[in-house]
């Protein structure tokens, strides 16, 4: 779906019927009660953790590149945190994509939003930028309550998923443009729509440099730095994290002064050091099983 278009008829030929099933039981299981999903959630995080023994082994390195500081044990704590935070992310995703999010209301913490009207000011455009957590998915419907987000995303690959997912941001999200329509994403931000991005993730294609994360050469997309420059929009962190108490808390910071510079590599530093920033903030939220350093300036290997 781009902007406001038709999402269109769902793929429902047999060969697609397997995935029909699967978003059946998740489209359930988001209509389960809060407590219920919370518990189930951290149950679930201990089965994956067990499960998804490569993706453990990921996110075992990353803790160690990134937490060198931390005794094994307390590494040990952490991916185990970790994996119930994922586990109850799962139960996000579904709420946020085909349940409601009034029990997530009760308790929610909104910080910031001066921050996003001073930015755009004159009509501009805003790159709301966060990154790669267990929550982005509910805590970006949480915060399209207080201001219309449009949202930069990855096609799935399963037609009956992608359509299925579309249908669920619809209900929250002012647009959705898939990461290759970026003339249609300028266009958005040139308009003064807001776009929240999460530029953070290991890239397989597109223009790229290495910056510091955790201490560490990470391969990072220029993009928040291209969309701006082409844009004219101001960007702005935006953190999020569920508390221990069970709420959440939404922060949107400070426009990024001087940016875009001329600098893409500089630019890219100052984005994923902010995101660092909310990693440490919520070291068990951020999403470990990604082999965020996959490709080193030296083509050695980590994984």
């Amino acid at each position: 779906m781009t902007g406001k278009d038709p999402i269109g008829r769902p793929p429902l030929a047999p060969r697609h019927w397997p995935a029909w099933i699967g978003i059946g039981l998740m489209a359930a299981l988001a209509r389960l009660p809060w407590s219920w999903q919370r518990a189930l959630g951290r149950l679930l995080g201990g089965a994956l953790r067990v499960l998804l023994a490569s993706r453990r082994r990921v996110a075992e390195r990353n803790l160690e590149l990134c937490f060198p500081e931390l005794d094994p044990s307390a590494r040990a704590a952490l991916l185990r945190a970790h994996f119930a935070s994922l586990g109850t992310g799962v139960f996000e995703f579904a709420r946020a994509w085909w349940g409601s999010v009034a029990p997530l209301r009760r308790g929610l913490v909104v910080e910031g939003l001066e921050h996003l009207q001073a930015a755009r000011a004159g009509g501009r455009g805003v790159i709301v930028v966060s990154g790669h957590f267990t929550t982005l998915e509910v805590c970006g419907r949480l915060m399209c309550d207080h201001a219309p987000l449009a949202g930069m995303y990855r096609p799935h690959s399963q037609p009956a998923m992608e359509w299925a997912v579309r249908r669920g941001r619809a209900r929250y999200a002012a647009a959705m443009f898939p990461k290759q329509d970026v003339r249609g994403t300028v266009r958005h931000l040139k308009r003064g729509g807001l776009l929240w991005y999460a530029p953070d993730q290991d890239p397989s294609r597109g223009d790229a440099v290495y910056v510091p994360f955790f201490g560490q050469p990470a391969h990072s997309l220029t993009s928040t730095h291209q969309l701006a420059r082409l844009s004219g929009a101001a960007v702005v962190l935006f953190q999020h994290e569920r508390r221990g108490d069970g709420g959440y808390t939404l922060r949107l910071l400070p426009a990024l002064a001087e940016f875009p510079s001329g600098d893409a590599a500089a630019d890219t530093a100052r984005v994923v050091a902010g995101i660092e920033t909310m990693a440490r903030a919520a070291p068990a939220q951020y999403l470990w099983i990604h082999r965020r350093f996959k490709r080193r300036p030296d083509g050695g290997a980590v994984y």
